[in-house]
């Protein structure tokens, strides 16, 4: 094998991966899919596409290698290959982040409408947590809040916390949060808390930046819901 032949074939196969985060759709599963295992079912519905075409994004992402697949009964379930693909993602967003000043913008113009509230850093987080006077909460389905929550959280899925605002209003402080730094749901979690009076604030990050920070997870033994579950399913950010 020649040189330039070599050299071709290498950034050929880099280049797939390239090809596979080039679309926001397939960027999105990715963001998906790091908080836990999916069906195709409800990766569409999450993403607001048909079956067909979001059977299209994961087979392109699984070419790339990205992501692994399994059969459950009818269901085919994916989820990411490997940490690797995580760091990846991470790594692309951070990029994007620094060098194109739209992502900057845009999370401002919409955090700020909807919440209107400065997020807590991760460091902050943990100091604030030592004085115990914090509540945790993971807006997050319960799937994956099962698969990997910040420790000391507790899980009340977005939709239903209007049942339970009033008993959150006994802390002096309550801390949102959900997949990452774009996730919707603990920004209108947060607007919604203080419209019943409730102290509360959105964490700027998620589980990834909580492992990507040195911290650790909690993995819930309890079975994960089957892809037909509405709790999985119903939560379209």
């Amino acid at each position: 094998m020649e040189a330039r032949e070599f050299k071709d074939g290498i950034f050929t196969q880099l280049a797939r991966v390239g090809a596979a985060f080039s679309s926001p759709k397939r960027v999105e599963i990715i963001d998906l899919l790091a908080q836990s295992e999916r069906s195709v079912e409800s990766i569409a519905l999450a993403l607001g596409m048909s079956i067909a075409n979001t059977s299209r994004h994961l087979g392109v992402l699984r070419g790339a290698g990205l992501l692994r697949s399994r059969r459950d009964g009818l269901f085919v379930l994916y989820r990411v290959a490997d940490e690797s693909v995580v760091n990846g993602y991470r790594t692309l967003r951070l990029l994007a982040e620094e060098r194109i000043a739209d992502v900057r913008q845009l999370a401002a113009a919409f955090f700020g409408e909807v919440d209107g509230v400065e997020p807590l850093g991760l460091e902050a987080l943990l100091a604030r947590s030592d004085s115990g006077d914090v509540v945790l909460v993971d807006v997050r389905p319960r799937l994956e809040f099962d698969a990997g929550h910040l420790p000391g959280a507790i899980n009340i899925p977005v939709d239903d916390l209007d049942t339970f605002a009033a008993s959150l209003t006994a802390h002096s402080s309550v801390v949102a949060y959900c997949r990452g730094p774009y996730c919707v749901m603990a920004a209108q979690a947060v607007a919604r808390l203080r419209e019943a009076g409730v102290d509360a604030q959105r964490l700027a990050g998620g589980p990834l930046e909580w492992t990507a920070a040195g911290q650790r997870l909690v993995v819930e033994p309890t079975p994960a819901p089957t892809p037909r579950d509405t709790s999985v399913n119903s939560y379209n950010t």
